[in-house]
C-alpha cells in the first residue's frame, strides 16, 4: 500500500521516536516540538503506536487508539512510554540504544465491525490488514495488523485478543463483545 506520508514525514516521525526513546532511557527531557513548523500531516490529530525491537525481539510497544494530540507529539509520547512503561519489559537502558529498531504505526479511524453471528466473525477479518479493537464493559484490548504476522489464524487471533482484555479466550464466541477494525500506515528504522 502506498503511504500517504512522504519520505520526509516518515523521517521526521522516526527521528522524533528515536530521540524520545533515547531521552527516556537517559531520564532526560523529551524532544520539544515546534508543531507549527511541521508539515500539515504531522500536525493533524492522529493515534499512533510505537514498537521497539532489539535483535528481532519485541522490547516495548505502547500506543493509543484515540486521537488526542498532533501526530508528531503523539509519537514522542508513545515512544517514551514504549521505552520505559511497557509492563511486559524492563525499561530500555542506554547501552541498548545502538541495537534497537523502531516502528511507528499511524492508525486510521476505527470502524465498528458489524456481525450477526459470532462464528462468522473470523471470516470478516482481513489478516495482515485489519487491526482489531475488542470492547466489553470497561475492558478493552487491541492488536495491530502486524500481530497477524505471528498469529495468522483468525480464531487464535481473537482468542489471544480476549486474553489480552482479561476475558476467557472463547469470549468472542458469546456475541456480547463489540469489535472495531482499523488499518495502519507503518514505517521503521
Amino acid at each position: 500500500m502506498q503511504s500517504s506520508f512522504s519520505a520526509a514525514d516518515q523521517a521526521i516521525l522516526l527521528s522524533l521516536a528515536y530521540d524520545s526513546v533515547c531521552a527516556a532511557a537517559q531520564n532526560a527531557p523529551l524532544p520539544s516540538i515546534d508543531i507549527d513548523s511541521l508539515p500539515e500531516r504531522l500536525r493533524e490529530r492522529k493515534a499512533s503506536f510505537v514498537t521497539i525491537t532489539s535483535k528481532g525481539e519485541l522490547r516495548g510497544c505502547i500506543g493509543t487508539i484515540e486521537k488526542l494530540y498532533p501526530l508528531a507529539q503523539d509519537v514522542v509520547i508513545r515512544a517514551a512510554s514504549a521505552a520505559t512503561k511497557d509492563p511486559r519489559f524492563t525499561p530500555i537502558q542506554v547501552d541498548e540504544l545502538s541495537s534497537i529498531s523502531i516502528e511507528v504505526s499511524v492508525l486510521s479511524t476505527p470502524r465498528p465491525l458489524e456481525y450477526q453471528d459470532p462464528p462468522s466473525l473470523p471470516a470478516l477479518l482481513k489478516p495482515g490488514v485489519d487491526g482489531v479493537i475488542l470492547r466489553h464493559g470497561s475492558r478493552r484490548a487491541t492488536f495491530l495488523p502486524q500481530v497477524w504476522e505471528r498469529v495468522p489464524d483468525a480464531d487464535q487471533f481473537l482468542a489471544l485478543l480476549c486474553q489480552k482484555a482479561l476475558l476467557p479466550e472463547d469470549a468472542w464466541k458469546s456475541g456480547d463483545l463489540l469489535f472495531e477494525t482499523y488499518q495502519v500506515e507503518s514505517f521503521h528504522r
